[in-house]
């Protein structure tokens, strides 16, 4: 468990340079941003003004974003590395954009805290969990028996995934727009 803990500190200081990235990309070429935040919208598309249907819509969305982390994870232990680094250049472009078209710095937060801080943590231990059952199939004497072992831990911490990712769609559903003055 120490080294999931540790793999999960890693993928933290990853997604923070993405999103720093991000950032400085959004800031540095705000017309690409611009477009790249726009069909970011189209492929979301519209929020429904039911806000059960926006939750269950996040939910599945992130518990299948946070499986392939995890997943990723078998081929060859990069994919989680890859996929957070990406999210929080994703996360820094949206932010960053959103600041240059006047957003203040209270309404980012108030629209991205509430949920981030489960959502985000979700993530960042699904790819975690799949590092460590890449690590479980490497370092056993077989690899039939690593991946077996490995797939049950890993399924667990992806239990505890879809809790924080479940915790995090109901504040983004019900909570955040309130807050962020967004709905």
């Amino acid at each position: 468990m120490k080294r999931v803990w540790r793999y999960f500190l890693y993928l933290s200081v990853i997604f923070l340079l993405g999103l720093f990235a991000g950032i400085v990309y959004a800031y540095s070429n705000p017309q690409n941003a611009g477009a790249f935040v726009g069909r970011l919208a189209r492929e979301i598309g519209p929020l429904s003004p039911d806000p059960f249907e926006n939750f269950l819509r996040i939910f599945v969305h992130n518990s299948m974003v946070a499986l392939m982390v995890l997943l990723s994870g078998l081929f060859f232990g990069i994919g989680p590395w890859l996929m957070v680094g990406l999210n929080g250049v994703v996360v820094g472009i949206v932010s960053g954009f959103f600041s240059l078209v006047g957003f203040s710095a209270k309404k980012l937060f108030l629209g991205l805290a509430p949920h981030g801080i489960f959502e985000i943590p979700g993530f960042l231990l699904a790819g975690a969990a799949g590092l460590e059952w890449y690590r479980m199939i490497r370092e056993a004497e077989e690899a039939s028996e690593g991946f077996k072992k490995g797939g049950k831990a890993a399924l667990r911490l992806y239990l505890l995934t879809l809790i924080l990712l479940l915790i995090a769609a109901f504040i983004e559903a019900y909570v955040t727009p309130k807050v962020a003055g967004l709905g």
